[in-house]
């Protein structure tokens, strides 16, 4: 997830570390915190995959800043880990947003549908975060308001998802169609 978002902002335009960490905090700070020891290390990873390439400039008032710059590589594996897509990356809703974030970066509207599609197969699997046996319990069947409620909100979420879900099948599918 941390990988997908520092080359989906890459993506976009080079970058100062500094501003990298602020937009991936912005993205997915408020569940998971970005801490240095967890960026950096990605970055270094990228670089030295050489998906990404690191540029010194002068500091305004310090050291030396690192302008951080996606390869065509680099792009390439954005475009194929947003395409191939799959289990956590579609079913965790964090690693589900991070992919969605950087989702256009993928030009073919039929590949764009063919994620839309894996994420709507897996909404449309009855689940709940409570089960007897094998049976998911919905919210209806807890007298704890605090069940009820957390169920309740899912449920809403996961249904106005599926209509988002619908009606941009139905929009990206004419596209492909008119090419």
């Amino acid at each position: 997830m941390l990988e997908l978002a520092i080359l989906g902002f890459l993506y976009e335009q080079p970058l100062h570390g500094y501003e990298l960490k602020r937009r991936v905090a912005h993205l997915t700070g408020h569940v998971r915190p970005i801490a240095d020891g967890t960026l950096y290390p990605a970055i270094k990873r990228l670089e030295k995959a050489g998906l990404l390439s690191r540029q010194t400039e002068p500091g305004t008032r310090a050291a030396p800043r690192h302008v951080l710059t996606l390869t065509e590589a680099g792009r390439n594996e954005l475009r194929h880990r947003l395409r191939d897509a799959d289990g956590i990356g579609i079913s965790d809703e964090n690693h589900w947003f991070v992919a969605l974030a950087f989702l256009r970066h993928l030009e073919d509207p039929g590949q764009q549908a063919a994620v839309l599609r894996r994420r709507l197969a897996f909404l449309k699997e009855p689940s709940s975060f409570f089960y007897e046996g094998d049976r998911p319990l919905g919210a209806e069947e807890f007298t704890d308001p605090f069940r009820q409620g957390l169920l309740t909100i899912a449920r809403a979420t996961s249904r106005t998802e599926l209509d988002w879900l619908d009606t941009t099948l139905k929009a990206l599918t004419t596209e492909a169609d008119a090419r």
